[in-house]
């Protein structure tokens, strides 16, 4: 084969995927956030789930993406199997957008498609603008490669040894085997199909092998899922082998129904795509995806449970409140860029909960000395630390990465957020303190200051609990937000109030200087502990604020 022929192939090639990659990885950048809270949100109900999974994967054109995401959720627990089940079928559908745009001929329009988008990049100072830009020009390189390889492939018609190369794969098993080798070398269904279309368009390979290829183009495609699912915890296994068991069983239907009725399929497929062939290829892709999606979608349940029998048992519950363990992030756990910040954050409320804990077990120490709980609050608070310094240095490292806009927005409130439970943490160490020097000296309080300590805990706990909710985007954001901010400005209140009693007792002798102090010292670090819990609460609706501020300002400018 001509050299320069083989060079223009290879050419095309990287432009292909080069485009691919840069179109995908932009409109997960500009609208990952938002499509990722869709996935959130999916209910038990499989025929929506199968739904979001197409809309979802038409629009980052990347069903390993899509795929690669649910693993990461079913990871960190805020999906279902059952749930993933129908998120997963639909991907397999959504996949197939990308053949049917390579079939249609857009090669003529991808210079001014990329023009477009160069030009917007290089003008716009709108970070989120030129994030849908560079999907342009994702969109315009993909078609100068296929534009490219389409120019190269009639040159290697002529040649002979190639033709019978082509020609030599006639076992449909083989066709099966080599399209997923292919695809998982690829890590890409729709890059492999595209090119199984040009191939066939080009007439450089026959359609009756081109359909059996497309089949092992699905099995290849879960190759990323699975490698994705091996290193998080075994739901995140039984997620990826939803995916492959799909593509497995649904492929060998197919396989059954194109031996005995191949003729009569082609015949149907010549007849809707007007006899192009680029267009059979990408119609019989679509059609095998949704014909395998209606037969398989009753029985996801069972599905579902044959990743039971093939990943037994269940993981090790070593709960929140784990001795220097990270749940959801790390280097053991699923990594994903499009998740990355939601896996903090779950790690984040985790920190939350034992600093939580800490407070109200210190102050319970305070009143019964109890040196079991002391101990555990400085052993609590050891392991808070441990948190912080992970989470911190883990927020570093992914605000280095390409992640969503809204997502790198969010990061600098993660830090402060971490640091605001840290300091909360830091306040229940304080208060065992004070417990220690209590037992050590004494000391005691009277029942109206220990009745009054009470009270004002009880007003904290429930801010901070409301301030985590916030943080977490659980229930009515803003209703619990404004009850942060009442309850504040009570607790401030109510510190002032507890600071004069503390005095007139003091005044009147019914307390000692030292017991005074501890109740002084306590009472203002129970404040300050609703001071960082109000900053966890606003944290993100703070960064949101900032970024629609910086926005509205580059599009005055």
């Amino acid at each position: 084969m001509n050299a320069a022929i083989v060079l223009q192939m290879m050419g095309g090639l990287g432009l292909f995927l080069y485009g691919m990659k840069v179109m995908s990885d932009s409109i997960e950048n500009a609208a990952g956030a938002q499509l990722r809270g869709i996935l959130e949100r999916i209910t038990n109900n499989r025929v929506m789930g199968m739904l979001v999974g197409i809309l979802f994967t038409a629009a980052i054109q990347s069903s390993s993406a899509c795929t690669v995401m649910v693993v990461s959720f079913v990871n960190s627990g805020l999906m279902n199997l059952y749930q993933a089940a129908g998120v997963i079928f639909g991907a397999n559908i959504g996949t197939t957008v990308t053949s049917q745009l390579v079939s249609f001929n857009l090669s003529e329009y991808a210079p001014v498609f990329l023009l477009i988008g160069i030009l917007i990049v290089m003008f716009s100072k709108n970070t989120k603008i030129k994030k849908w830009a560079m999907v342009l020009v994702g969109f315009g390189v993909l078609f100068l490669g296929l534009s490219t390889m389409s120019d190269s492939m009639a040159g290697i018609k002529d040649d002979p040894k190639v033709m019978a190369v082509l020609g030599s794969l006639q076992s449909p098993l083989l066709s099966i085997v080599v399209g997923a080798l292919l695809t998982a070398i690829i890590e890409s269904s729709s890059v492999t199909v595209s090119i199984i279309l040009l191939l066939c368009k080009g007439g450089l390979m026959d359609i009756h092998i081109c359909l059996f290829m497309i089949l092992g183009c699905n099995i290849g495609a879960c190759a990323p899922a699975l490698l994705t699912g091996s290193q998080g915890k075994k739901d995140a296994k039984r997620a990826a082998l939803i995916h492959l068991y799909f593509n497995i069983i649904g492929t060998i239907i197919m396989y059954v129904i194109l031996i005995f009725a191949e003729d009569p399929i082609i015949s149907m497929l010549e007849v809707i795509s007007g006899g192009d062939p680029g267009r059979e290829i990408a119609n019989a892709h679509t059609i095998f995806k949704i014909f395998q999606v209606a037969i398989l979608l009753p029985f996801s349940t069972p599905i579902v449970k044959l990743t039971y029998l093939t990943v037994r048992g269940e993981d090790e519950d070593a709960g929140y409140r784990a001795q220097y363990t990270l749940q959801y992030i790390g280097e053991k756990v699923v990594f994903s860029p499009a998740t990355a910040v939601v896996d903090a954050i779950r790690e984040l409320e985790r920190m939350g909960s034992l600093a939580y804990e800490n407070i109200n077990r210190a102050m319970n120490a305070l009143i019964t000395l109890d040196e079991e709980d002391i101990e555990e609050v400085y052993e609590v608070e050891k392991n808070i630390n441990f948190l912080n310094h992970s989470i911190v240095n883990y927020l570093v490292k992914v605000g280095q990465m390409n992640l969503p806009v809204d997502d790198r927005r969010q990061i600098g409130a993660l830090f402060h957020v971490a640091n605001d439970i840290e300091r909360i943490g830091d306040h229940a160490e304080n208060v065992a303190d004070a417990a220690r020097q209590r037992e050590e000296r004494g000391v005691g309080f009277s029942k109206d200051a220990q009745r009054e300590m009470g009270e004002l805990l009880g007003m904290v706990n429930e801010t901070v609990q409301y301030a985590m909710d916030c943080f977490a985007g659980n229930g009515n954001v803003d209703e619990k937000i404004k009850l942060v901010t009442e309850l504040e400005d009570k607790i401030d209140e109510k510190e002032r109030e507890l600071q004069n009693r503390h005095v007139e007792r003091l005044e009147k002798n019914e307390c000692t200087p030292e017991a005074g102090m501890l109740f002084s010292d306590v009472i203002s670090g129970l404040e300050r502990v609703a001071d960082h819990a109000t900053n966890i609460a606003y944290a993100i609706r703070d960064s949101e604020q900032e970024d629609m501020s910086v926005t509205q300002a580059a599009v005055r400018a």
